[in-house]
């Protein structure tokens, strides 16, 4: 091997380590691996910052605001609400649910289907009477094989059709795909509602209830004489953290205020609104000298008082409380909100919470003041769990946002506009038409992922340009020697779907495609069922959370635990390499 060989092998090598890791974000992992690669002189500068103007970056970046559009004009919810019923049997609910996200997801990003449906599916189930986890991993796997349907579908495909056009001078088009890729959603699918929702372990429900938590809202009185009449209510803080007890606001002369209430002077009767547990809120009320509401009814307050609500949400991987409490991140002064109890994989924290560190995947129990829970939302990076109109839609728009978005897919998939442009244009269609605000547009855009693959890409081409994927490919068809193209396909296939279980799937693309087309290469086939093959593999995450963000987001609402996800996944890996080898054979011969 070449210095620049081992010297990338061993960048790709702490690249993959540390993304297994996961103690540190990937985007930051790869970047750092971009710039010491530059430093190395492994990867010329003039090609370091490449990737982020690449077409794979700008595409993914630009469905994702796509995605948002469609939501915010109802085009989504005009879907659920005309079909989901919650006195539908299981079976059926859960063929239905998949149906629609592997659809959504086909043409919109996946994780972004899967956000959309998972309230609806939760409060499904809870009207039903059931668990939600029954339900939830069979929608998450759905939305991951309908991505493979379309080139926007999911990151691996728009990335597989990039390295393909850089390769041969011609892109995969917009639904080059569904040939293989739809036949493997659809028997993926046909199993996830037929038999695999039957191998999930039963959990009990996962999620927390307000009401469960009612009685740690409570409120005490200051009574007259106290050392703390004429403090601001914000002095209080100290002593609070130390008791584990929040001070959401205060009540005087019959008016609750809630949030603004922090600087305003104690004076004698005012009741202090207080989030505790019992044992807390005595040690609070002891070390304060304060006493017990006088009246019976203003012990405990529910969200449906006046000045709160109490909201659930899910914390999604790229979460700014991801690794964080509460109390670090002060959501308490910032947001005037309080963390009321936290479920993780099906088991449930209610004491010391804003002391606990938050881990992608968690439900969060949220006290917010009234109708900001959006707004609480969005700052923190989490999900709406509960379907609680949290989401803006104009449902004026909604045939507007589909016929724009369908114009630009049928421009695109005849050849008429260049795909990025075509979805450039959608964006630009939704801001001038309201759909989306300009003041919001960058928010949509999960920078994370644009700074992965802007990292990635520049590091990809290097490993090829030293000749590191010939050396891959060269190990791989060795250890295949003598056998079958279906054979060695499978080997491709199943090393790649290896790696995606536990890597990230956008690079393990980039990494797997260069090596894809290098077997082809020494074996002087075409590349494209070795690409195609990639693609497929690369979205085909099924036996871990961790494998692909649509499984770390239910991993809390459904109460799963790790080794949950293999029961359902292994089967259904295997069906989706059983049937998509030969359906390359026939659709993309060798």
């Amino acid at each position: 091997m070449t210095t620049d060989q081992i010297i990338l092998f061993c960048l790709f090598g702490a690249v993959f380590a540390m993304l297994l890791w996961g103690r540190y974000r990937y985007d930051l992992v790869a970047f750092s691996a971009l710039l010491i690669g530059v430093v190395l002189g492994v990867v010329p500068e003039k090609d370091a910052f490449s990737g982020f103007g690449h077409p794979a970056t700008l595409v993914v970046a630009l469905v994702l605001v796509v995605s948002a559009g469609l939501v915010r004009s109802g085009a989504v919810f005009l879907i659920t609400r005309t079909l989901v019923d919650s006195s539908r049997a299981l079976g059926g609910h859960i063929a239905l649910m998949g149906g629609i996200g592997a659809v959504l997801s086909a043409f919109m990003n996946n994780v972004a289907a899967l956000a959309l449906l998972m309230p609806v599916d939760v409060q499904t189930a809870r009207k039903a009477g059931r668990a939600p986890g029954i339900s939830l991993m069979p929608l998450s796997f759905a939305t991951i094989l309908g991505g493979m349907a379309t080139l926007i579908g999911t990151p691996p495909n728009i990335i597989i059709a990039a390295i393909r056009g850089e390769a041969t001078g011609t892109p995969f088009a917009m639904f080059d795909f569904a040939p293989v890729g739809g036949i493997a959603a659809l028997a993926g699918l046909a199993f996830v509602a037929l038999i695999g929702w039957r191998l999930i372990p039963e959990r009990n429900n996962g999620g927390l209830q307000a009401s469960e938590l009612a009685g740690y809202i409570a409120e005490l009185v200051v009574p007259d004489g106290s050392s703390h009449i004429g403090k601001r209510l914000a002095e209080l803080d100290e002593v609070a953290q130390k008791a584990d007890v929040a001070v959401l606001g205060i009540i005087r002369d019959g008016k609750r205020r809630y949030g603004t209430a922090r600087n305003v002077t104690i004076t004698a009767g005012d009741v202090l609104v207080l989030e505790a547990s019992p044992e807390a809120l005595d040690e609070f009320r002891a070390a304060l000298s304060l006493s017990l509401s006088d009246k019976e009814r203003e012990e405990r307050l529910t969200a449906s008082g006046d000045g709160v609500d109490i909201i659930e949400v899910v914390v999604a991987a790229h979460a700014r409380i991801v690794g964080k409490t509460t109390q670090s991140i002060g959501l308490h002064w910032r947001r005037r909100s309080v963390l009321l109890g936290i479920s993780r994989e099906g088991r449930k924290i209610t004491s010391r919470v804003r002391h606990t560190p938050i881990q992608a995947g968690d439900i969060l129990l949220l006290l917010v003041p009234k109708d900001t829970g959006p707004d609480v939302t969005d700052w923190l990076g989490c999900l709406p769990l509960a379907d609680r109109g949290l989401a803006v839609t104009d449902d004026s728009k909604t045939w507007l946002a589909i016929g724009m978005f369908a114009v630009a897919v049928l421009a695109a998939s005849v050849g008429i506009v260049y795909l990025p442009i075509a979805l450039g244009l959608v964006v630009v269609g939704y801001v001038l038409t309201k759909i989306i605000p300009l003041s919001e547009l960058y928010n949509h855009i999960e920078w994370p992922v644009v700074v992965l693959l802007g990292s990635m890409i520049p590091l990809g081409a290097a490993l090829q340009t030293a000749g590191g994927t010939e050396l891959i490919a060269g190990s791989l068809i060795s250890l295949t020697d003598g056998l079958p193209a279906w054979a060695i396909l499978t080997v491709l296939m199943v090393v790649t779907m290896t790696l995606s279980d536990v890597l990230n799937n956008t690079a393990t693309t980039i990494v797997a495609a260069p090596v894809g087309i290098q077997m082809a290469q020494t074996l002087g086939v075409s590349p494209d069922p070795f690409l195609m093959a990639v693609a497929i593999a690369a979205s085909s995450a099924f036996l871990t959370p961790i494998g692909h963000k649509n499984n770390t987001l239910i991993l809390g609402p459904g109460g799963y635990s790790f080794g949950d996800y293999w029961r359902m996944g292994l089967p259904l890996e295997i069906i989706v390499v059983a049937v998509s080898i030969p359906a390359i054979l026939v659709f993309w011969p060798l």
